[in-house]
This record gives C-alpha cells, sequence and structure tokens, in this order.
C-alpha cells in the first residue's frame, strides 16, 4: 500500500500547487503508516519533489506533452495499481476538477474535491471540504477502499521534508485519446492566475481597456496576476484568459484585490477562496464589500495611483 500524488506541471516546470499537494500527500502517508509515491507526466526535476517529502517519483515519458483528461486519467490508473496506491492526491485546479473523476471512475474509487484540511483517520477516513460556492465546509466520509482525494489550492501549503527518494521511468500504455491539440495559445506574462500568490482584478469600473495601465503598474509593484471580470472580457477590453469567477477561473489567491468590480453573485463564488479581499469602489452599496476584508470607497483613478506610489516607498524604504 501507498498514497500516490499526482505532480501537475507545465512546460517542464512543476507548478506551485504540485509542491502543496506532495507535502499534503507526505502527511497522509504518516498517517497511514506508508509511503509516498509522486507522479510527474513531462514534469520537471524530481529532486524538487524530494525536497517536499516525495519517496519515490515515477516520471511517465508517454507522448503527452500537452494535457490530455482521458490520458491522464489512464497514466494514473496504471501507476496507482502498480504500486498498489489505494489514495491518490490531485489538486483542485481546473485541469485536476476534470482528472480526478475520470481516476476515480478508473479505479472504483471514492472521491471528495476541494479538501482543505488532513483526514480524520481514527476511526475511518473523513475530509474536511469547500461547500456552497466556498461558504461552507462539510465532512466527508470516504467508504470505498480506493480513495481519490482533491486538495483546494493554498489550503494546505506546501513545506519542506527533505528525503532521498528513487526515480523510476513508467511506460504507460495510452487508450485512443480521441483529441489531438492542433495548436496551444498560452496567456503571457510574469505571473500566471493560476500560480499567483497576489491577484489584481478590475472591472467595468476601469471605463474601458486603454486604462488598463494603472492595474498593470499596481501588479507589477506587488509582483501579482492580473484579471478581469466576466463583462470586461465580454466586451475585448481584456483576453478571456483574464476571466475569473465561478464561470471563468477560480482564484484562492494570498490577497485579491477587486478595482470597480461590484462583486456579482457569480464573481464572488469565484474569488472566495481567496484569504484576504481588498475591493476598491466608488459605489458603497456594491455587494462586494460586504464579502471583503478591507474596503476603499473612492473613485480607483484617485486610489490606485496613491496606492502604487505608497506601495513603492515601502519597498524602497
Amino acid at each position: 500500500m501507498s498514497v500516490l500524488v499526482f505532480a501537475d506541471s507545465s512546460e517542464g516546470k512543476f507548478k506551485k500547487t504540485a509542491f502543496e499537494v506532495v507535502s499534503y500527500g507526505k502527511k497522509v502517508a504518516e498517517q497511514l503508516g506508508t509511503n509516498l509515491v509522486t507522479l510527474s507526466i513531462n514534469g520537471g526535476d524530481a529532486s524538487e519533489l524530494y525536497t517536499y517529502g516525495a519517496d519515490k517519483v515515477i516520471e511517465v515519458k508517454n507522448d503527452l506533452s500537452s494535457f490530455n483528461a482521458k490520458g491522464y486519467a489512464a497514466v494514473i490508473k496504471q501507476v496507482a495499481e502498480a504500486q498498489s496506491s489505494n489514495v491518490v492526491v490531485i489538486d483542485s485546479s481546473v485541469d485536476g476538477l476534470t482528472l480526478a473523476p475520470l481516476v476515480a471512475v478508473g479505479l472504483e474509487a471514492g472521491y471528495a474535491s476541494n479538501v482543505v484540511a488532513l483526514p480524520d483517520t481514527s476511526s475511518s477516513f473523513v475530509v474536511k471540504r469547500k461547500a456552497f460556492s466556498n461558504k461552507g465546509f462539510n465532512n466527508t466520509e470516504i467508504l470505498t477502499e480506493n480513495k481519490v482525494i482533491g486538495v483546494a489550492k493554498n489550503s494546505y501549503g506546501a513545506h519542506e521534508s527533505s528525503v532521498s527518494g528513487a526515480t523510476e521511468s513508467f511506460d504507460a500504455s495510452l487508450p485512443e485519446l480521441g483529441v489531438s491539440s492542433v495548436s496551444i495559445d498560452k496567456a503571457t506574462g510574469t505571473v500566471t492566475i493560476a500560480d499567483a500568490d497576489v491577484v489584481v482584478s478590475a472591472g467595468r469600473g476601469l471605463k474601458g481597456p486603454e486604462n488598463w495601465g494603472m492595474v498593470e503598474e499596481l501588479a507589477g509593484v506587488l509582483g501579482a496576476a492580473t484579471a478581469c471580470s466576466k463583462p470586461v472580457s465580454d466586451l475585448g477590453w481584456r483576453p478571456h484568459s483574464e476571466h475569473v469567477g465561478q464561470t471563468g477561473k477560480p482564484v484562492a489567491s494570498n490577497l485579491y484585490i477587486a478595482i470597480g468590480i461590484s462583486g456579482a453573485i457569480q464573481h464572488l463564488a469565484g474569488v472566495n477562496a481567496s484569504k484576504v479581499k481588498v475591493v476598491i469602489n466608488n459605489d458603497p452599496e456594491a455587494p462586494f464589500f460586504k464579502a471583503a476584508d478591507y474596503g476603499i470607497v473612492g473613485d480607483a483613478f484617485e486610489v490606485v495611483p496613491q496606492l502604487i506610489e505608497k506601495l513603492k516607498a515601502f519597498k524602497q524604504a
């Protein structure tokens, strides 16, 4: 028996979420008195995974250079069976939420997504999950022998626990994938929304795409990713890759700054997992203020430049 973790990667580099799920998997393995096996599909340097507690790294070099849920699920199932892993840990990213149910079906496993804490294994196997669009929690008991856990981003953190692990190669048998990628257009920028600890987002309150310079400048000062509300991407002011919310990309950053966004329920549901939310809006009745940790009532065109100036002065002090 072992615990298997899928360490997601992009362009040959492990994502931040990979180190979080490896850290989580390490503790689960310790709870169960077993070892941690980490699966890498065209990933980065295996030594990075050993830093966070992987006892063994399985490297798969099959032709899966771009994400394919069916292909990835087949690989994870085969590795889990080869390693006698009855607990599989995957992140709860957009890709992870697509992938994990397929893995669960293949392994005839119970599946719990958006898990925010280590399982309670004292008498059975119970996990705490986010529910109701991140407005509450529930405790879910997984009764099946095989279990798949989807860990919510930024819920556990990445914790170093260096070990001297071993690396093995695995040649998976891929099914007919049914889908092939002709071309992939990736969002460019120094920080992606998926990996960002800080996200600076703006809405129609900025009045037009020509005013996005101050949003980008604020993001640059904070080392943040830029994002936008759905109406902004629909209007073509910003690329759809920056659209966050329930109908866009979910955000679980440490800090989320919303500028000129009123706070529609779909937007709030998609960003509610962020730990600290700051809202800048000239409407004191904007719904977002009810969900915010900090709020500034004022004109964004006055507040944001002052905020940038103060942050720059603070960083130089």
